[in-house]
């Protein structure tokens, strides 16, 4: 901390960039975290700014560059960017330049025909407008389409992310949940236009292998595959399965958990089969000395994905928690006798609730 009379100024710790590994994303210059922070669930207005405050400093005290928002985040909506928008301004100003800022759009964010679930150049263009205006900021450093929308021409909606980065309002543009096909489709008409798709954010876990999956219209290629002929990097979240690869659900679910309130997890999915597979992951952690959270961040991060799967988004509900999960970064290596146990314990588990829509309507 600094003091300047009665004012204490945050500092950021000296040591931050020493432990952190940071990887190139894609074909582009840009590097990031192998670890990435998600303001999705913990950063409304049902969460302390204290909280909040102490979480996203703890995160850029431990490396952690990229801070990963979207327009509908909070609750409510767009409160996660105004919380955000505050602490960037009252801690985080002087570190601007230090930060990668990401934000998203394609869910519903406002009533009417034009308030979301799409691709349209109205929405995009007025959402990002809107999530600039939250967070205080003239540019973000990536702005992604949510998911892919199939009522609207992949034409139209390229478009509008190539007038994003033209305009100013971005420095760089991604899509989210995109399938292999569609992904391919996307690429080359941002090449065309001459702004090409930086990174994809994909759902991806020992429990949610999509992305593994062979695409039929993609000439059987995977995600995985996909990505690296467009030249793309690919950030993946919920690499704890939505808290399933903790040990918050070893002994059944908790009063508060995300599956009791039935907040993105569905109860259905924790099984016994599946929590007795749970549990045999949460020994093999131990043998490795890591927490189960932290094996599955580290399997994500594997050297054997290097160069397809970029950084991990992970949440985090207090100091303590990215704390933990950080821990991950110090032990990436698997053996192949430890990823083969892996894959015979757990495979895809039919958990993907972003699913990708086809490129039917599209190509």
């Amino acid at each position: 901390m600094l003091t300047f009379g009665e004012n204490t100024v945050w500092t950021a710790a000296e040591d931050r960039y020493e432990t952190m590994p940071y990887r190139r994303v894609g074909n582009s210059g840009l590097k990031l975290p192998a670890l990435s922070l998600g303001l999705w669930h913990n950063f409304g207005d049902d969460t302390p700014l204290a909280t909040m405050r102490a979480t996203l400093r703890r995160a850029f005290d431990l490396g952690i560059t990229h801070f990963d928002l979207a327009n509908n985040y909070g609750p409510p909506a767009g409160s996660a960017e105004l919380n955000f928008g505050r602490i960037l301004r009252e801690d985080f100003a002087r570190y601007r330049q230090e930060l990668v800022i990401s934000t998203k759009a394609g869910w519903q964010m406002w009533p009417g025909p034009y308030g979301g679930v799409g691709g349209s150049r109205k929405y995009l263009l007025d959402s990002i407008d809107q999530s600039l205006e939250r967070m205080g900021l003239d540019r973000v450093d990536i702005f992604y389409h949510h998911r892919p929308d199939p009522d609207t021409p992949l034409e139209e909606t390229m478009g509008a992310l190539h007038h994003i980065v033209r305009s100013g309002r971005a420095s760089y543009v991604g899509i989210s949940s995109y399938s292999a096909d569609l992904t391919l489709a996307a690429q080359g008409i941002m090449r065309e236009l001459g702004t090409p798709l930086l990174i994809h954010q994909p759902s991806y876990s020992m429990l949610n292998r999509w992305i593994e999956q062979p695409d039929e219209h993609a000439d059987g290629k995977n995600l995985l595959g996909a990505l690296t002929e467009a030249g793309m990097g690919s950030i993946s979240f919920s690499p704890l399965a939505q808290g399933m690869l903790t040990d918050k659900y070893l002994n059944g679910v908790p009063e508060h958990s995300r599956a009791a309130a039935g907040k993105s997890l569905n109860p259905d999915w924790l099984s016994e089969n599946t929590l007795d597979q749970i549990r045999e992951l949460n020994a093999m952690a131990r043998d490795r000395g890591q927490t189960l959270a932290q094996m599955a961040i580290a399997w994500v991060l594997r050297p054997q994905a290097e160069g397809q799967v970029t950084t991990a988004l992970v949440g985090a509900s207090s100091p303590e928690q990215i704390t933990d999960s950080a821990r991950a970064v110090q032990n990436l290596d698997f053996s192949d006798d430890e990823l083969q146990r892996i894959d015979e314990l757990v495979s895809d588990a039919d958990i993907n609730i972003w699913g990708a829509a086809t490129a039917s309507k599209h190509v």
